[in-house]
């Protein structure tokens, strides 16, 4: 691999990595490309991680330019060139000098996709691949494109619901460790000293108070070692990882979003794999693969085995019980005027403004929920303090 410096035909320097066997194959390979060689520095492939790098933002780029360079009519060779000598991130240039090398080896860009699964996946290729025997890449680009973008809305629109009750949750974990370490211990005494009989509750808040300031380490290593165990259960037993996806998707007020968002993508994916003239057996199979959670997959394996036995695709999909009966109904419709695909989008459609309603509405409640949690808790503790001290001065007598 060669980080290279060179000129284009208007004398712009252009700078970039190409893997190449020496300097004169490097020269030689850029010179296909437009390109003229300044000087060429071999790099270590190590710099560089395949694959887990390419962020949405950077294939949202990559699939926007080759649509629009594919609709101006710039030959494919050319417009991969022109993407990799813009790109400014070192991963994305390699993965596009690499499907250069791999195009001019004879393979096509679907073929050349698939050599790079960690950053195109299976349904980009699949997408890709139709679109090239129907003559229509360019629209497969435009809808990658779109598709991507929705993708990304989706996820930033999830993180601001986690965000909020993320910080809320920290500021109580803090002033909960402060509370019971360091303000509560400086009352205990006070309050024993008065020789009243403690109420049940000051009793609770000392007792919890104590574990806190003897045992306030445990505490924080026990959730580390509790996700780290969970983790390693995850990745080595697939019982325990469909139950923690099951939990997913049931947890309020994260899991139904979720399952709305994987259903949605599910539903678009499809559409597009379906118009593209893909079998609906190997729709399910390719959205299957991209769904991210065990349940979902296991539910869509169903439905494909009843398909193969003979049910149509509504009747299948309502034996897995992940699709609303609004949802089912608009599939049989779609089914019965031939019309699948677009079924398959106003699906999307509908689960795309669900989830956008269910975020606004879990936005407002979270809020309200964790500010409760923080007045009860605080509340708690001035009761506990102030009770046994106003029993005190209503006995004394003036």
């Amino acid at each position: 691999m060669y980080a290279y410096k060179a000129l284009n035909k208007s004398g712009q320097r252009r700078t970039g990595l190409q893997d190449a066997s020496n300097l004169v194959d490097l020269e030689m390979r850029l010179k296909r490309t437009g390109l003229d060689l300044i000087n060429g520095k071999i790099v270590k492939k190590s710099r560089f991680v395949t694959g887990t790098a390419v962020t949405r933002r950077e294939l949202i780029t990559f699939f926007f330019n080759m649509e629009q360079l594919t609709n101006a009519g710039v030959p494919l060779l050319e417009s991969l060139a022109d993407l990799r000598d813009t790109l400014s991130r070192p991963l994305l240039c390699e993965v596009v000098a690499t499907l250069i090398e791999n195009i001019e080896g004879g393979m096509c860009l679907s073929q050349a996709m698939a050599q790079h699964p960690r950053v195109f996946e299976k349904v980009f290729v699949s997408l890709v691949n139709a679109g090239e025997k129907s003559g229509k890449l360019q629209e497969v680009f435009l809808h990658l494109t779109n598709t991507l973008k929705w993708e990304d809305e989706m996820a930033s629109q999830t993180k601001q619901v986690l965000i909020y009750p993320a910080f809320v949750l920290v500021i109580v974990i803090g002033v909960a460790f402060f509370l019971m370490i360091y303000l509560v211990p400086q009352l205990t005494g006070f309050i024993k000293s008065m020789g009243q009989t403690l109420p049940l509750h000051t009793k609770a808040l000392l007792f919890v108070s104590s574990i806190f300031v003897q045992y306030w380490y445990v505490m924080l290593i026990v959730p580390v070692i509790a996700f780290s165990i969970i983790k390693f259960l995850v990745t080595f037993n697939s019982r325990a990882r469909y139950r923690l996806d099951d939990l997913k998707l049931k947890l309020w007020p994260i899991g139904p979003i979720l399952k709305k968002i994987i259903l949605a993508r599910f539903a678009n994916f499809f559409a597009m794999l379906y118009a593209s003239g893909i079998s609906i057996l190997e729709c399910i199979a390719i959205c299957r693969d991209i769904a991210g959670n065990v349940v979902i997959e296991e539910s869509l394996t169903q439905a494909g085995r009843e398909i193969e036995e003979g049910k149509n695709l509504t009747q299948s999909f309502q034996s897995t019980n992940i699709f609303p009966p609004l949802v089912l109904r608009m599939l049989r419709v779609g089914e019965a005027t031939g019309a699948l695909d677009k079924a398959l989008l106003n699906v999307s459609y509908f689960y795309d403004r669900d989830v956008k309603e269910a975020i606004a509405n879990a936005q407002a409640m979270i809020g309200p929920a964790t500010t409760v949690l923080l007045g009860f808790m605080l509340g708690w503790i001035m009761f506990s303090v102030l009770m046994p001290i106003y029993d005190v001065i209503s006995k004394v007598k003036i």
